[in-house]
């Protein structure tokens, strides 16, 4: 399991008006150095765009061909040259210890990113995540996307991506 250092939250909400606006989010994120080895929890309700927001991600690190939800696999993995990348859907974890059970302790603790949709069914075992995404659809149809940061390395991805590490 990883260390983390000690590390307040920072916070920042951005409003992402259309499926471009997560296009850019995206592409801008995967243009990070540090991401490579980040672990990123993707929160919200079914519909609020997680797995949209991971294939646009993936598209952008360069992954070819489908990119399919994993919602019925848990688990999605990913090649790239020098980049392996995790995307996890623990939506249909009915327990946490199928967690451990399944072996995704040592992927967490190796190399490589890690995406994470429904994080919650997994809660306590998973390590602390470096950024959170919880995306909410607002009235309009709109995203609205909270971005926490709880690691130096969150902290340095939020503010890479979003030009500030403050509160919105």
């Amino acid at each position: 399991m990883r260390e983390l250092s000690s590390h307040t939250p920072i916070v920042k909400t951005l409003v992402w008006p259309d499926e471009v606006a997560t296009q850019a989010f995206a592409t801008a994120l995967a243009g990070q150095p540090g991401l490579g080895q980040a672990v990123i929890e993707l929160r919200g309700e079914l519909g609020a765009g997680k797995t949209t927001l991971v294939r646009h991600l993936l598209r952008a690190l360069g992954i070819q061909g489908r990119v399919k939800s994993p919602t019925y696999a848990v688990v999605e993995p990913y090649e790239l040259p020098g980049l392996g990348i995790w995307h996890f859907d623990f939506y249909r974890l009915n327990d946490p210890r199928e967690w451990e059970d399944a072996g995704f302790r040592d992927i967490f603790a190796g190399p490589g990113l890690k995406l994470a949709e429904w994080p919650d069914k997994a809660a306590g075992y998973m390590p602390t995540a470096d950024l959170v995404i919880n995306l909410t659809v607002r009235d309009d149809e709109t995203r609205e996307a909270c971005l926490t940061a709880q690691s130096p390395l969150g902290a340095m991805l939020l503010t890479a991506i979003t030009g500030t590490g403050g509160e919105a």
